[in-house]
């Protein structure tokens, strides 16, 4: 039985975990960089412990120092959240053989996933349809080329290892791929120490859907539906909502019975997501697995009543789910928007000092932030300083509440991307429901010129 954590990561999710192991009467350990000692989950937690400097290789990436730290205040779980080690398969295998319970899936699993050709072969075992593409990385330019004139373009390149957009791009000719190639494999080798790139054919017009999924030690998995994440920047998401406004009854039962089937033949254990590109006739194609808990995860929570977080504690307590799938139902339209300390038209980050800081406040509005008034965002991490959740009965009556929400919202020393998420809910094209990938490319920016 789990009495005691320690969190290995930081900002809001630190937050988050905290809260839910305070219901649960599990102590908590966080650990925090120079750069983060006056965070405010540093002060939440029962126990802290400085973890080094402020990059990320020499704190939140340090096992070694993770792992003293666990020893010193005696825990019995590590919990990675999302980003840092929580898909780390290297960092979950070493939890086990230092014989700390690590928060997720086997190490085994995370490796399979982690890698995006392993984890298409997987899904295709599984019967889940994935992107025409290569099955194997493509080890050179002149092959790319060659792949290309077989799939053709538009074509997705993408680095097998890591994330975040990291290693991605879209090409649509000869001479984008052939500079593409090079400059992504080694961007990718610097993040993820592979440089390995595959290729899939580019979804037009695709909707990002993603599915949830629970599944405990005892060989049961439900599905907790689905969240749109389509508005992206740079290929990271913005604004997500559950659930999803295009697809059909039928389509949602299609997609949650692929993941649960998925989450069955790969021996899945903990909370997880599959996701999937969806194109304009429903189609739908797997496009990842992320084996850990997701940043958009509330809205999830939001819609079906149930605490991700404390679901992931109850399996690796290796306690039966609680809940079937017939018993889950979805009760009204929940919607996230990331509030990132970045130029809402650039998207650089906006490091600098929070001089006033108001959250918007209500019963169906929910904050999980990770800054207060007089807190400083370094330049050393990502730069979401939280987000922002509401629910309504419809989804017009959640966009009515994230306006409101939005217009109450103050962050002041810092640019934020809160005029961005404005301009985006108030557009007729979201209202609509027409959120595709492309969404912030074919809608927002070109809104700013006729501002």
């Amino acid at each position: 039985m789990i009495k005691k954590v320690l969190i290995a990561n930081r900002g809001e999710i630190a937050a988050r975990i905290i809260r839910s192991c305070k219901k649960l009467d599990i102590l908590t350990v966080a650990v925090y960089s120079e750069a983060d000692q006056k965070a405010p989950y540093v002060s939440m937690a029962d126990e802290s412990y400085l973890i080094g400097p402020p990059r990320v290789n020499e704190s939140y990436l340090n096992t070694e120092r993770i792992f003293s730290i666990a020893k010193e205040a005696k825990v019995d779980a590590i919990h990675p959240g999302y980003g840092f080690l929580s898909e780390n398969g290297d960092f979950a295998e070493a939890c086990n053989k230092e014989g700390i319970i690590f928060i997720g899936p086997s190490s085994q699993i995370i490796k399979q996933m982690g890698d995006k050709i392993a984890a298409r072969k997987e899904m295709q075992k599984a019967g889940v349809p994935v992107v025409p593409g290569t099955s194997e990385a493509v080890p050179s330019v002149e092959e790319a080329l060659e792949v290309a004139g077989q799939i053709g373009y538009p074509i997705m390149l993408k680095a097998t290892a890591g994330g975040g957009g990291i290693g991605m791009q879209v090409v649509r000719s000869d001479k984008e791929l052939t500079k593409a190639f090079e400059s992504n494999s080694k961007r990718a080798l610097t993040f993820f120490g592979n440089g390995a790139m595959f290729m899939e054919k580019k979804i037009e017009n695709a909707r990002h859907i993603e599915i949830q999924v629970l599944a405990d030690h005892h060989g049961n998995v439900v599905h907790l539906f689905e969240r749109d994440c389509s508005i992206q920047r740079r290929n990271q998401k913005v604004i997500e909502e559950a659930p999803s406004t295009f697809i059909s009854e039928r389509t949602r039962e299609e997609m949650g019975s692929a993941a649960v089937k998925a989450a069955k033949t790969l021996g899945y254990t903990n909370a997880g997501t599959i996701e999937f590109l969806v194109d304009q006739n429903e189609n739908f194609y797997f496009l990842e697995m992320n084996t850990r808990i997701q940043v958009e995860h509330p809205i999830t929570e939001e819609i079906t009543g149930t605490d991700i977080v404390e679901a992931q504690f109850a399996i690796a307590n290796n306690e039966r789910l609680n809940i079937e799938q017939h018993e889950l139902e979805i009760d009204g339209h929940a919607i996230e928007v990331r509030i990132y300390a970045e130029d809402p038209v650039s998207f650089f980050p906006s490091p600098g000092h929070i001089s006033k800081l108001e959250l918007p406040k209500g019963e169906s509005v929910r904050n999980e932030i990770a800054v207060t008034s007089e807190y400083d965002v370094t330049p050393f991490y990502d730069p979401m300083i939280g987000k922002l959740i509401v629910k309504g009965n419809t989804r017009d009556d959640a966009i009515d509440l994230l306006k409101q929400a939005l217009l109450e919202y103050k962050v002041e020393g810092i640019k934020t991307n809160i005029s961005m998420l404005l301009n985006i809910v108030d557009s007729e094209p979201f209202k609509k429901g027409n959120t595709t990938t492309a969404f912030v490319e074919e809608h927002y920016l070109p809104s700013l010129t006729k501002n």
